[in-house]
């Protein structure tokens, strides 16, 4: 809308330096000016706290999701509050204060140097919206972060429980456990058996009754229920569960931590893009309004003015890009037909 009426009408008028189209008209672009720009603003706030609700207050989002007509009443009331803000005083200032103070041939509106007027639009217009939208994404992030370390501790604390305490939980675990122990024990005797074989063939000689006996009697302590291949086949077994079950639920924290990042990293953008665009020229108009237009350069203010319908410009881009949500919505506005995919059309690709 901005670039199709506003724009338009005000590019004569920057390069000619005279306004052309009548007072009627002026008012017209006047009022439809002010109102985008901040409309835009309050869909921000509104977009904002949508997603602080579906963050913070995640059911009863769900909950309220079909409720169509709650949401079309919130976008009606920020284009009514938009237009309350400014249109009014717009279209009826010269008659309140009886008199016009616009020269003939300029077109701006009539307070466009009145400080208080200006002053308390712009906080309501800039400096509660940024304040706000500033919280809720704040919010955001700090609820994310709060999620994503209660789930990191979780996590750990799952991955850093006993394999003997894990174990000890089946009858055939705990055989399993028994059997590798016995077979590590088994292969230390072996290997110390040949050590003391390759000292001397004498020492074995002196071996006595007793001596066999305690052999025996340790021999016979062996879990008959278990063999080698038993030991071989369950214990790995379990031990690969074990780690799949690990592998699988750090893959999922992974996951989740590089969305949370990046939701983060996108609400930055997002509130970073909105200060720069909006900030310079609400102060620059706040300060030109108390010196009367003396101690501003007319070209930073068209500068500054520009970066309000630039903004308008970027956020129909900005949002899709950073939320997929979003790009979903403007698929299925733009090109439906990319979203009817039939049954038997996929079957056959």
């Amino acid at each position: 809308l901005a670039g199709a009426f506003c724009i338009p009408l005000y590019v004569p008028y920057v390069l000619t330096g005279r306004w052309i189209f009548g007072r009627s008209l002026c008012k017209l672009w006047l009022v439809v000016d002010y109102l985008l720009c901040t409309s835009s603003v309050f869909n921000i706030v509104l977009i904002s706290y949508d997603r602080f609700l579906s963050v913070t207050r995640a059911v009863a989002y769900r909950a309220q999701q079909g409720n169509t007509r709650q949401a079309v009443l919130k976008m009606v009331l920020v284009w009514v509050l938009a237009f309350l803000l400014y249109g009014p005083a717009i279209i009826s200032w010269e008659y309140i204060s009886g008199r016009s103070i616009i020269p003939t041939g300029e077109c701006y509106a009539e307070f466009f140097y009145n400080w208080y007027f200006l002053m308390t639009a712009s906080t309501l217009e800039f400096f509660t919206p940024f304040i706000s939208v500033m919280f809720f994404n704040l919010s955001i992030y700090l609820n994310i972060q709060k999620r994503t370390k209660m789930r990191l501790d979780v996590f750990h604390e799952v991955h850093n429980q006993s394999f003997t305490e894990e174990m000890e939980r089946s009858p055939e675990a705990k055989l399993s456990l028994k059997c590798c122990k016995w077979e590590q024990k088994e292969s230390a005797e072996t290997l110390d058996l040949s050590k003391s074989k390759a000292q001397g063939a004498a020492s074995t000689s002196s071996l006595d009754a007793k001596d066999l006996l305690a052999t025996s009697s340790k021999s016979s302590r062996k879990p008959k229920c278990c063999n080698k291949k038993s030991c071989k086949n369950s214990a790995p077994t379990l031990c690969s569960e074990k780690q799949m079950k690990v592998v699988s639920q750090s893959t999922t924290q992974r996951f989740r931590l590089s969305r949370d990042k990046k939701v983060a990293k996108s609400l930055a953008i997002i509130v970073g893009i909105f200060g720069i665009c909006w900030a310079p020229y609400t102060l620059l108009m706040i300060i030109r309004a108390g010196c009367h237009g003396q101690c501003i350069s007319e070209f930073w203010y068209e500068t500054s003015f520009w970066l309000l319908w630039i903004n308008s410009a970027v956020n129909p881009v900005l949002y899709p890009l950073c939320h997929s949500s979003f790009r979903r919505a403007f698929i299925k506005l733009l090109c439906p037909k990319k979203l009817k995919v039939q049954p038997h059309d996929a079957l056959q690709s």
